[in-house]
């Protein structure tokens, strides 16, 4: 049971981090209803970015947070202004492409500037062990989690009584509306992309920390997806919920599931997604989703 309730507790610290990735996947969908294929990629650039600052200038961790969190808003901005207003009003299909052709850019951009190799800096982030009787969080995950937290309510509270939270909700809710009231849409466009870069960078200096940094790091883009498919994908909260349940699904299934392969492994990758496949058959919307009813 011990063994059980540690892979829990250490599955929920990842989980946090894979929430605070999908709550800027959400946000943009929500906001502009755009599939950002490239969120994945963001959190790649951020764990690059933070093996820069901290190990190859040898920064103090607080500053290279702050620059790491500087490269992040610039990149959210131009992205948006160079690639995705230019199709405000086009197909959803010619936006998606774009998300696309971002995602491959930004792995160019990776290899181009640090080689696509293997990066570390284990030990560099502050460590420090949470324990809980006989259980404890590894410590390369505890400053995960409580960055994660503290960025997830920071985020929740901002969308809930800050005046640019309310925009963001109203055009989320009704486009035209928030027009006519004198919102620019374009701004909460553009403050919506910076958000989910900041939030993809920051995941990825956290991940980084915990398991290295890597081109296919990447591939968290999917981990992205199916958390916001299971929680809703219109639903923050939902996105919470799902990313905690998909860390713990990970965790468990790496404990009890992956030792009994004969190759000894992989399957903890899979296994999340087999529960979310079943958990999409009977609720198509997710577990927080609206349900949009159409009366005729």
């Amino acid at each position: 049971m011990t063994f059980f309730l540690q892979l829990v507790i250490s599955g929920f610290a990842l989980g946090m981090v894979y929430a605070l990735i999908t709550v800027g996947f959400v946000l943009i969908l929500k906001c502009s209803n755009v599939f950002n294929i490239a969120q994945g990629h963001f959190v790649m650039i951020g764990g690059y970015v933070g093996y820069t600052f901290l190990v190859t200038f040898n920064l103090p961790v607080w500053a290279s947070l702050l620059l790491s969190i500087v490269v992040a808003i610039l990149m959210g901005l131009l992205i948006e202004r160079l690639t995705l207003r230019p199709l405000v009003g086009q197909p959803l299909l010619a936006v998606v492409m774009m998300t696309l052709a971002l995602a491959t850019i930004l792995e160019g951009v990776a290899t181009l500037i640090w080689g696509g190799e293997y990066k570390t800096y284990h030990g560099v982030l502050p460590t420090f062990t949470l324990r809980f009787g006989e259980l404890s969080i590894p410590p390369e995950m505890t400053i995960g989690l409580m960055v994660s937290v503290v960025a997830v309510v920071i985020l929740v509270l901002f969308f809930r009584y800050t005046k640019l939270g309310l925009a963001m909700r109203a055009t989320a809710e009704d486009e035209q509306v928030v027009q006519s009231a004198g919102i620019r849409v374009t701004t909460v466009y553009a403050l919506s992309w910076v958000i989910a870069s900041v939030v993809g960078v920051i995941a990825g200096i956290l991940l980084g920390g915990i398991s290295g940094v890597m081109v296919e790091m990447n591939s968290v883009g999917l981990k992205t997806l199916a958390v916001a498919l299971l929680g809703g994908m219109d639903s923050i909260g939902g996105a919470i919920v799902a990313g905690i349940a998909l860390g713990v699904l990970e965790n468990v299934a790496a404990g009890y599931l992956d030792p009994l392969l004969p190759a000894g492994g992989g399957l903890a990758n899979v296994f999340p997604f087999i529960v979310i496949i079943v958990v999409l058959i009977f609720r198509p919307h997710g577990l927080f989703g609206l349900v949009e009813i159409e009366r005729i």
